[in-house]
């Protein structure tokens, strides 16, 4: 267990921003909520480490979830929270497009009294997830659902339809994503021709 880690990250934050180890860290704000949480955890047996600068716990070197700060709430955040039946209704997408990752958000200490046995009873089920070897089905990420604006050009363009079935998923992805972002259409119609060349290049987003 890396026991010294993980009290200098309640200490002084996880160090990724210049807040750390100021009273404006956000891991200042909610030092009741990750102590309990990270004792509910320890509980459980997993072993304990620090990745990407705050606390994470693993089963047999495979990483189950992690305890950190947001600035509005501690978090205990699953890796494969998908697979989870949670019958209590509490865990919740970290972000929009996130696949695997669930969230449970606590804002008050007084609400781990209550929640420690359904907690529990989650960490338990996620490590017989990995001990069962399961995976996060990902079908669902690589047939997205394209833009009407990039769809209609890549049906008007065999050679840049081509190209852009032929990038990885992951690439594709990407572009899907910025060119749904803009509400008008002809925003989104501006940010499709201005990647044209560099789909036809094989590039994606973030490819020099």
């Amino acid at each position: 267990m890396n026991r010294i880690g993980v009290d200098h990250y309640l200490a002084e934050g996880c160090g990724r921003c210049p807040l750390g180890g100021t009273p404006d860290c956000k891991v200042h704000a909610w030092q009741p909520e990750l102590r309990a949480l990270r004792q509910i955890v320890l509980g459980c047996g997993l072993t304990e480490e620090v990745k990407w600068g705050v606390p994470c716990y693993t089963f047999q070197g495979s990483n189950i979830l992690i305890v950190s700060a947001f600035k509005e709430y501690a978090s205990l955040s699953f890796f494969k929270g998908a697979l989870l039946a949670d019958p209590q209704g509490i865990l919740a997408k970290p972000g929009e497009h996130s696949q695997a990752a669930r969230i449970v958000r606590i804002t008050r200490v007084q609400d781990l009294a209550e929640l420690e046995p359904v907690l529990r009873a989650y960490i338990f089920e996620a490590i017989e997830v990995e001990r069962m070897g399961l995976q996060v089905d990902f079908k669902a990420k690589h047939e997205l659902a394209l833009p009407e604006e990039l769809q209609q050009r890549l049906d008007a363009d065999p050679v840049l339809k081509a190209a852009f079935g032929a990038l990885t998923p992951g690439r594709q992805r990407g572009y899907v994503l910025y060119f749904s972002a803009p509400k008008q259409s002809k925003t989104r119609t501006a940010r499709i021709e201005a990647c044209v060349q560099r789909i036809l290049d094989g590039k994606g987003m973030q490819d020099r």
